[in-house]
């Protein structure tokens, strides 16, 4: 965690050991600290790589190295022709834990160990999925500015019901697509059910954001802030169908 308090780092967060449920959804990207059971998994709690670390005990960033080992720089330059930038990488590792075909095909190796990257000898394939995973990491770190478009944000209507998330909530109606926080019916709309049942870290977003805060007022900020997460979840779905499209296939060549 030292690596990540001194600021302008970022980090990959992922499991070993994971009892799925359903599908692998165990990735997330952070540049700040991370509670290590964020994620769930009855086997394990979660492990964080960061891009740099820091030499030595002062935490100045620049006493710093990339956390990327010389056999894996070599591996990937000589399938290159030259080695791409640490956040290149980085941004092409996110992009792979993001390929929904990745995840189903080592399903069962993803369930026992850390997570292996596949490596391509494409530089336009590599390149591209750089390019997705960059707008990955800006759209989960809550950075990227299509979360300012409104046009793409989804409402809040308030019916009396103040705000307050209660229990027994939320709930989803398919028919109308909203998700309503409480029983006079304030609501978030134009919610799609793909983006209510997407998961992350083994938790359904939409469902658990609001149910960690039963009992509470939603601010102007929260209510901004779960618009946000909607539309994140929405281009992220999208995404993850483009890197699929991308990727010949696995094995990577």
């Amino acid at each position: 965690m030292r690596h990540i308090i001194a600021g302008e780092n970022l980090a990959l967060v992922f499991m070993r050991q994971v009892a799925l449920q359903d599908d692998y959804t165990q990735f997330g990207v952070a540049e700040c600290l991370v509670d290590n059971r964020a994620f769930y998994s009855n086997k394990g709690t979660m492990s964080m790589a960061p891009l740099y670390l820091l030499e030595g005990q002062d935490n100045l960033l620049q006493n710093r190295k990339t956390n990327l080992s010389q056999p894996f720089l070599k591996d990937i330059t000589d399938r290159l022709g030259y080695t791409p930038t640490p956040e290149a990488i980085f941004y092409y590792i996110y992009a792979i834990f993001h390929s929904p075909t990745y995840r189903s095909r080592y399903a069962e190796f993803l369930k026992i160990d850390f997570p292996r990257v596949p490596l391509t000898r494409n530089d336009a394939l590599f390149c591209q999925l750089a390019a997705y995973g960059e707008e990955l990491v800006a759209l989960h770190l809550m950075k990227s500015a299509k979360l300012e478009q409104k046009s793409k944000l989804p409402q809040f209507v308030e019916q009396e019901g103040k705000c307050i998330v209660e229990p027994g909530h939320p709930k989803y109606e398919v028919q109308s697509r909203s998700v309503i926080i409480n029983k006079k019916g304030d609501r978030f709309t134009h919610v799609p059910e793909a983006v209510w049942n997407f998961y992350v870290g083994g938790y359904p977003v939409c469902a658990k954001w609001l149910k960690d805060r039963k009992g509470r007022t939603l601010s102007p900020q929260d209510i901004a802030h779960y618009q946000q997460i909607v539309v994140a979840l929405g281009e992220t779905i999208t995404l993850m169908a483009a890197i699929d499209q991308a990727i010949p296939g696995f094995p990577i060549e």
